[in-house]
């Protein structure tokens, strides 16, 4: 395991390859789980990608900090690490509030991303009152307070009927990050704004999401795809809103074709 000491907090990450030979996608976390959901998508890639993946403040082995947070200060560590290893400009992956996180690193760091691939996320995610909800119930319960309400969001109802044991780990997951890290990042989530941030993105840019997603509506995604630059959109089809665990297959094709095309203006548009 690799850890290092960044803006006053312990992150735990992984680095595969090296990104002086090959592309450095660099992995970004959704709220609530930790670097391992992303396994079955990298196996796919590693070899002809250099990889990069961590634990976001607050989430897996990384050390929770000091709360509450600013979408400002989890891409602020995004750019330590990334400095850390003395990467390159990255393609830079990010699911739910990691796409969040990977919008205000390039709004705050441009040199160091060379793409942006945002699964399953937008220019603003749910509102105040969505958010002070989940935290009241997080203050009055627990983790297990939510678990399964987000189980059902994460999720599509074909994976949650034929896979009661994955669906069992991944709640397990969940229930087990730091409360009050998760707290803190639904404060950064709850007065995070990016929408006039997504229309000076000047980098080749795709927006994914999959059709049953119950936490951000396609239609929502579709939006924010349009109202990037340039950006492409892309729908995955009987998939909820963590792909990389539902479809990480369809989830690593999309990703090679947008690598291998960005830049261009011959990209194909088809939905999965």
């Amino acid at each position: 395991m690799q850890f290092a000491r960044l803006n006053d907090v312990t992150l735990h990450y992984q680095m595969i390859g090296s990104p002086a030979a090959r592309p450095l996608l660099v992995f970004v976390n959704s709220l609530g789980t930790d670097f391992r959901i992303w396994r079955d998508v990298i196996v796919r890639l590693a070899g002809d990608f250099a990889i990069l993946t961590y634990d976001m403040r607050g989430h897996g082995l990384s050390e929770v900090g000091a709360t509450p947070y600013r979408m400002e200060d989890l891409a602020d560590d995004l750019a330590a690490l990334l400095e850390h290893v003395e990467a390159p400009p990255a393609i830079i992956v990010g699911l739910s509030v990691g796409g969040i996180v990977a919008q205000q690193l390039y709004a705050s760091r441009p040199e160091l991303v060379r793409a942006l691939i945002l699964c399953d996320t937008a220019a603003r995610m749910g509102d105040a009152a969505m958010w002070a909800a989940r935290i009241g119930r997080i203050e009055a319960g627990g983790m297990e307070a939510i678990a399964d309400a987000v189980m059902e969001r994460w999720f599509g109802p074909q994976f949650r009927a034929a896979e009661p044991e994955a669906m069992a780990g991944y709640r397990a997951m969940l229930v087990r990050q730091p409360p009050d890290g998760y707290i803190a990042t639904c404060a950064a989530l709850r007065d995070a704004d990016l929408t006039a941030a997504a229309r000076l993105i000047g980098v080749p840019t795709i927006c994914i999401v999959g059709d049953a997603d119950a936490s951000v509506a396609p239609a929502a995604v579709a939006a924010f795809a349009r109202s990037i630059p340039g950006a492409r959109f892309e729908t995955i089809r009987n998939c909820g809103h963590i792909p990389c665990v539902e479809q990480p297959a369809t989830l690593a094709e999309i990703m090679r074709a947008f690598i291998a095309f960005a830049g261009t203006e011959t990209v194909s548009h088809v939905s999965h």
